[in-house]
């Protein structure tokens, strides 16, 4: 199974990471915002719990000592966070590690890491977050995917189903998709949904 899935959805708890790896989600990304170093950990050690047993990998963002304690295997940072984190001791740890980027600069920040996967953001405009970014756009994926190369890209930010056809023909490896999923009416249904493009893409 590639790393990251094609479908890469992105949640900010436990509960969310237990709903999806019941539905067969491959990669899920845990980006719970604000925790102390011991919450983050047993926040870790109850998603790592509740994935035993389905095919999910759980990617931590942003917490890499309490990821490396918890016994987790895959790491997403931000450039802040990558600035910050001891990417040799990540790596000393056995964890892949994925990395954020917004510009042509990030990118080279993110490509001397030697990163498993780096996702550019956002495609599209977004109301989870202020983004200092302007949207990228599509055609920018193509772009990026022939600078990275072998590396898995993947897309975010804004992205929902009827778009995601484009965007894996564009180059996207993967697409991490949060609002439309979390803020869905009926995510259970788009997560299936979400599932079947992914897999007709593959």
């Amino acid at each position: 199974m590639p790393y990251p899935d094609r479908f890469y959805p992105v949640v900010d708890s436990v509960a969310w990471v237990a709903r999806l790896a019941l539905l067969g989600v491959g990669t899920i990304q845990l980006r719970a915002k604000n925790l102390n170093e011991a919450d983050a950990l047993q926040t870790i050690k109850d998603a790592l719990e509740v994935i035993r047993g389905t095919a999910a990998r759980l990617v931590v963002n942003d917490y890499w000592r309490a990821a490396i304690e918890a016994g987790a295997k895959h790491l997403h940072l931000g450039q802040e966070d990558l600035a910050e984190a001891d990417v040799a001791a990540i790596r000393a740890a056995g964890l892949t590690l994925g990395i954020s980027t917004h510009d042509d600069t990030e990118l080279d920040t993110a490509l001397r890491a030697k990163p498993d996967y780096v996702a550019l953001g956002p495609i599209f405009p977004t109301t989870l977050k202020s983004m200092r970014f302007a949207p990228q756009g599509i055609p920018k994926i193509a772009e990026w995917k022939k600078r990275v190369g072998e590396i898995p890209l993947v897309a975010i930010g804004g992205i929902k189903l009827e778009r995601a056809s484009e965007i894996f023909a564009a180059g996207a490896d993967s697409i991490a998709v949060v609002s439309d999923i979390t803020q869905n009416a009926d995510p259970d249904k788009r997560v299936k949904q979400w599932l079947g493009e992914s897999a007709k893409a593959a």
